[in-house]
Order: structure tokens, then C-alpha cells, then sequence
């Protein structure tokens, strides 16, 4: 009994973890979590695909929800329509800019330079903190400004 009761209470608190991430107030970030995601010009498959992106962990904003459907908008402000669970809550963050950006062992400028990133390295967004952001690229972490970061910050 206390089996059947356990895994009845698992069950229910994981049906309220998905409703309550269906209900999130947008505009919220996530980041792509696919191979290939199809961005389209409505919320349903009968749309025509406007773009496809080819770049799992690419950070995207949330700025509308309709049913199982995300109206996102990426770092060059293009908008348009992906299926929800093609995205995952976790955060991440695109390298901006024109210039190398410097990634430190500490969140200030004189920290050592561990290294360069160019513009448009993606990877996980760590803490931020008074200006500067943990930022792991393929589990290389540093410290990079967070105005250097299209993912930092409010949505």
C-alpha cells in the first residue's frame, strides 16, 4: 500500500512541475534543445517554416505561449514560432559583440585571462553577479561581462 500510495504522490508532483512550466509569465529565456528546430510563422504545423536553427543550447527568449506553442525571439530580434518541448528551461547565452571576448578566472577586469571567446559561442549560463556572469563552454567556465552575453540578465 505505501508503494502504490508513494508512487501516486511522485506522480502528482510531477504533473504540477510540467502544468506549472506550461503557466511560466513571459517573456522568460530558454535555450533550443534540439538538432534542428523549425520556426514558423504561426503557432501549428500548417505554417510555413520561416527558419531553421541547427544549434542545440542556443539561448532564445519566450515572449508568447499559445497552447503547446512558443512565439521566441533569438539575438538578431528575429521572431517566430517553435513547439514548447522542443526548448528546455536551462540557461544559456550567446557571445555579442564585434570583438574577442575575454573569459576570466575572476569576475574583474584585472582577473588572469583564461581565454578569448569570438562572437557567437554559445554556452551555460552560470550566476550572475554585479555585472559579470559564469559562463562553461564545453565545461571550460570562466567569467565573462554581462553585457558581452545576449541571455544575461532580464528577459
Amino acid at each position: 500500500m505505501r508503494i502504490i500510495l508513494s508512487t501516486i504522490a511522485l506522480f502528482l508532483f510531477a504533473i504540477s512541475g510540467i502544468a506549472s512550466a506550461q503557466t511560466r509569465e513571459t517573456p522568460y529565456w530558454a535555450t533550443i534543445d534540439t538538432e534542428e528546430l523549425n520556426m514558423r510563422v504561426g503557432p501549428s504545423r500548417a505554417y510555413k517554416i520561416e527558419w531553421v536553427y541547427k544549434r542545440n543550447g542556443l539561448p532564445v527568449k519566450v515572449v508568447r505561449v499559445h497552447e503547446g506553442w512558443r512565439l521566441i525571439q533569438d539575438s538578431e530580434g528575429a521572431q517566430g514560432w517553435v513547439v514548447a518541448r522542443m526548448l528546455s528551461a536551462e540557461r544559456g547565452a550567446i557571445v555579442v559583440g564585434v570583438e574577442l571576448a575575454a573569459i576570466r578566472e575572476a569576475p574583474a577586469d584585472n582577473g588572469r585571462l583564461k581565454w578569448n571567446a569570438e562572437p557567437g559561442v554559445i554556452g551555460r549560463l552560470g550566476d550572475c553577479e554585479l555585472g559579470w556572469c559564469v559562463f562553461d563552454v564545453g565545461g571550460r567556465k570562466g567569467y565573462m561581462r554581462a553585457e558581452q552575453l545576449w541571455g544575461s540578465g532580464e528577459p
